[in-house]
């Protein structure tokens, strides 16, 4: 049976296909007859099974994934999406820590680790001089193999000056940092933006998706340690404040 004779027989207005489909797809998630992680059926295989265009299985998909609902991963397809991750909005919370106690599994993949020379925008963030060197990292944090947020740092040396031979596989620079030069002071800005097409490649999301930036500054007692951008799939995770 086609999805348009699913609607007949209807007393209201007949509904957009496209609300409908995605009704046919919030129904078997929530019954739990597709549970978390389960892939659901390919827009090719919705256009066979339903009788719908293209073009309506593909704003579906889009939207239920705008929504929360679903994990839209390019090259393999659509997934029932878990339970948003949460991260409470206060402090320096470390992703490692978060993820384990979510029980879940971290891993990181570092995709840029070298020291650079401070422009004069970089430079007025950290206080200090242009020319500056500074170290710069950037790493992919997963949680159970996917990719949960972007972390882009750059990090004063005089503060932490090895910042560059660490191995930020086994150790987040959070965890490290607070090591070294403990944090007494903290400021954060958080915004919803659309990440760059390398960012959505790193993050296996579509250019579509929207995303949540953190913008952290931190302080030793000695001056500013380090500044980061903090990137999160806005379907895969959400920041809330302490109660």
């Amino acid at each position: 049976m086609s999805i348009e004779d699913a609607s007949e027989g209807r007393s209201e207005p007949q509904r957009p296909l496209y609300e409908t489909l995605k009704d046919h797809v919030r129904g078997r998630v929530e019954s739990g007859e597709w549970p978390a992680g389960h892939r659901v059926p390919s827009e090719n295989e919705f256009v066979e099974m339903l009788g719908v265009s293209r073009m309506t299985v593909n704003r579906a998909l889009r939207e239920l994934a705008t929504e929360g609902l679903l994990l839209r991963i390019q090259g393999k397809g659509s997934f029932v999406a878990p339970k948003k991750r949460s991260s409470l909005f206060q402090g320096v919370p470390n992703i490692a820590d978060e993820i384990g106690a979510r029980g879940g599994a971290h891993s990181a993949q570092i995709i840029l680790l070298q020291e650079e020379v401070c422009g004069p925008e970089l430079a007025e963030v950290l206080e200090v001089e242009t020319g500056t060197r500074v170290a710069h990292s950037v790493i992919v944090h997963r949680e159970d193999e996917l990719p949960i947020q972007i972390e882009d740092r750059f990090v004063h040396l005089r503060f932490a000056p090895d910042y560059g031979a660490q191995d930020f596989t086994l150790v987040t620079p959070n965890s490290y940092l607070s090591a070294v030069a403990p944090i007494v002071r903290a400021e954060q800005v958080i915004e919803a933006i659309s990440a760059t097409p390398w960012e959505c490649k790193l993050l296996a999301i579509a250019k579509s998706e929207p995303c949540l930036l953190v913008r952290r500054r931190t302080w030793c007692e000695a001056g500013v340690v380090s500044t980061v951008r903090l990137l999160y799939p806005g379907s895969r995770y959400r920041l809330e404040t302490g109660g």
